[in-house]
């Protein structure tokens, strides 16, 4: 039983670790220009010129599949540290303080959770216009609560906890004992949430890309190029067949990762987390 979630681990970090370094070293492993056309040979399936084939507009399907990873990483990872602090912090406020505080804190949170998630963030994005910059924040207006309720569940339980107290009696503040005390705690709860926060964001990208609402041409979505290649998915099924398979494994990769790392936390924290996600879901 620990093997299976040492492989899970290690077939998550090799997939994950494979898109990051695309992302970073897209403009020396791209062969070409994403946007440079080659109009005479669109649709064109895969070849050695053009490992992956060419697009409806004639462009190298590889070279914006690899800048694509850039677009998919920059959002995923905005979204995670922005939503990350927002929740965090909201969270930590509302679990250590209580009373009043926590109730306004957490019926705010409800609210949020009343909506689905994706509708909120095409609404956000149709009334701000599409941009990447939107995209992150209304991601992120929708990403934070997760955070939030998670953190606030671990924050109840560690705030009294021996070592808390001790910190208390020997007249620390509230704010430093909660910096200094309580969020460490928390850290390894929320690093498996990131994962999977990572996972939800970059499927939400790729789900605004496809409607429009994303990050607009010709900078290359994974999201619009299957957008663009509903039209040939007969003749030219490979338009769309392999920013697909991008998003696929990468998501695939990051919930292994996720998976992998509950397996490491203690079952107060586990339970936590799961009910959390069954809460999301």
């Amino acid at each position: 039983m620990r093997g299976r979630p040492r492989a899970a681990l290690l077939f998550g970090a090799l997939l994950v670790g494979g898109v990051l370094t695309v992302a970073l070293a897209a403009p020396w492993i791209a062969r070409s220009d994403p946007a440079e056309q080659h109009l005479a040979s669109r649709l064109q399936g895969p070849s050695w010129a053009h490992p992956l084939g060419l697009d409806e507009l004639g462009r190298d399907i590889y070279a914006r599949m690899v800048y694509g990873a850039r677009v998919s990483v920059a959002v995923g990872l905005s979204v995670v540290v922005l939503s990350g602090l927002v929740g965090t912090f909201i969270g930590a406020v509302s679990g250590f303080l209580g009373g009043r505080v926590d109730a306004v804190l957490m019926r705010m949170t409800d609210v949020f959770l009343a909506f689905p998630g994706i509708l909120l963030a095409i609404a956000l994005v149709a009334v701000l216009g599409p941009a990447l910059r939107h995209v992150v924040i209304a991601l992120v207006a929708i990403g934070w609560v997760s955070y939030a309720r998670l953190v606030r569940g671990q924050v109840l339980q560690i705030r009294e906890r021996e070592f808390v107290e001790a910190a208390r009696a020997t007249g620390l503040s509230g704010g430093r004992t909660l910096w200094r005390h309580i969020l460490p705690n928390v850290l390894p709860t929320l690093s498996v949430q990131a994962s999977l926060g990572l996972a939800g964001a970059v499927l939400a990208e790729a789900s605004l890309s496809f409607l429009g609402l994303g990050i607009q041409p010709p900078t290359p979505s994974w999201g619009a190029m299957i957008n663009a290649g509903r039209g040939h998915l007969l003749d030219a099924p490979h338009v769309s067949l392999f920013p697909g398979l991008a998003i696929l494994f990468t998501v695939m990769g990051l919930i292994f990762l996720g998976d992998a790392l509950v397996d490491h936390l203690d079952p107060h924290q586990r339970s936590l987390l799961l009910e959390g996600r069954r809460r999301q879901g």
